[in-house]
Order: C-alpha cells, then sequence, then structure tokens
C-alpha cells in the first residue's frame, strides 16, 4: 500500500483559500488577506522569494491547527508559530520555515527593543504578545538576535505588523505560486 503522494503547493493553497476565509482576529482582513498582504510588502521591499514565501505562509499554524481558536478562548497560546514551522519544514528550507517560527520571538524582541512598539500594536497582538511572554528582558533580546534568520524574521514581523487594512489592493493568491515553488526543497512538481 503506497500512500498517495501529496502536492505541497496545492495542499498550502487549499489550506488558505478553504480555512483563510476565516477572519483575521479582530480586524475586517481575512486570513487570506492577511497572508496576501504580508507577501505583498514583501515583495514590493524586494525580499528574496523565500522570505515572501514565508511572509505569506507566516500565520498557516493558525490555519492548519484546530486547536488553535480554542485555545485562544481559553486565553492560551496556541503556538501558531510553531505549528507553521513544522509543516512547512516538510516542503521547505530554514529560509521558510525559521523566518515563521521566528515571526512570534522577532514580536517579543521589539517590544523590548523599540520604546513605542507595543503601544502601536492591535488589540489582538497586544493580547497575543501577553499570552506568548510578554517583552523579552535583555538576555533573551541578545539571545533572539544571535540567531542565524532574526534579520528576517523581524523584517516579517513589520510587514505582518502592517498586513491589517481592510480593502487593501493585493496581487492573488496564484500571483505567490512561483515563489512558493522555487522555495520547495522537497516534493518539487
Amino acid at each position: 500500500n503506497r500512500k498517495p503522494r501529496v502536492n505541497p503547493i496545492e495542499t498550502i493553497l487549499g489550506l488558505l483559500r478553504t480555512a483563510g476565509q476565516g477572519k483575521y482576529g479582530e480586524t475586517d482582513v481575512t486570513q487570506l488577506e492577511h497572508a496576501l498582504q504580508c507577501a505583498t510588502l514583501a515583495e514590493q521591499a524586494g525580499a528574496a522569494p523565500a522570505l515572501v514565501a514565508a511572509a505569506l505562509l507566516h500565520d498557516i499554524g493558525h490555519l492548519a491547527n484546530p486547536e488553535d481558536y480554542p485555545a485562544l478562548l481559553r486565553d492560551e497560546d496556541g503556538r501558531h508559530e510553531d505549528t507553521g514551522a513544522a509543516l512547512l519544514a516538510q516542503w521547505f528550507g530554514p529560509e521558510v520555515s525559521e523566518p515563521v517560527r521566528l515571526h512570534v520571538p522577532a514580536k517579543r524582541y521589539l517590544a523590548a527593543a523599540e520604546p513605542g512598539y507595543a503601544a502601536l500594536l492591535s488589540e489582538a497582538s497586544v493580547t497575543s504578545l501577553r499570552l506568548q511572554g510578554g517583552p523579552f528582558d535583555a538576555d533573551e533580546a541578545r539571545a533572539f538576535l544571535a540567531l542565524p534568520d532574526a534579520a528576517d524574521a523581524v523584517r516579517l514581523r513589520r510587514w505582518d505588523d502592517r498586513a491589517k487594512v481592510a480593502g487593501a489592493p493585493t496581487p492573488d493568491l496564484d500571483h505567490f505560486v512561483n515563489a512558493l515553488r522555487g522555495s520547495l526543497v522537497v516534493g518539487r512538481d
């Protein structure tokens, strides 16, 4: 009995197209719109295709884990960054999965390192920051900055923070297929 081969691109696009229709926190955008806005900001900033893919997929853990939303209702952190990174690491290298895994620590870093950063966060991001451990202390911030993918995670975090605008124009999901396909390390078509 051979298991049917999974097409990573179709799996990811299907998840974004279906589960991505739900609202992104308390914003007026859907999860899919948030993902598209984040990837568009990355592309406009001239990011490498792998970082554009990471920007598109940074919240895939929210969509892939049925326990994510119930955890939030229980006032718990669903650790979507770990769920998403583990899912993506099946098919992509660390240039995609690590910024996804580190985009929450990047928020904790920025909240510690930049005066006024936390005051600019949405209400939902303030709540999640609390659930995720709050701003880093000095030792945690130094340890974060020493990570190989910390700089990309901070860039991703900044796009994430800005990608919550109702009606913002973006390309459609198919526009980003080449960034996804070019970043695959397993399961290439």
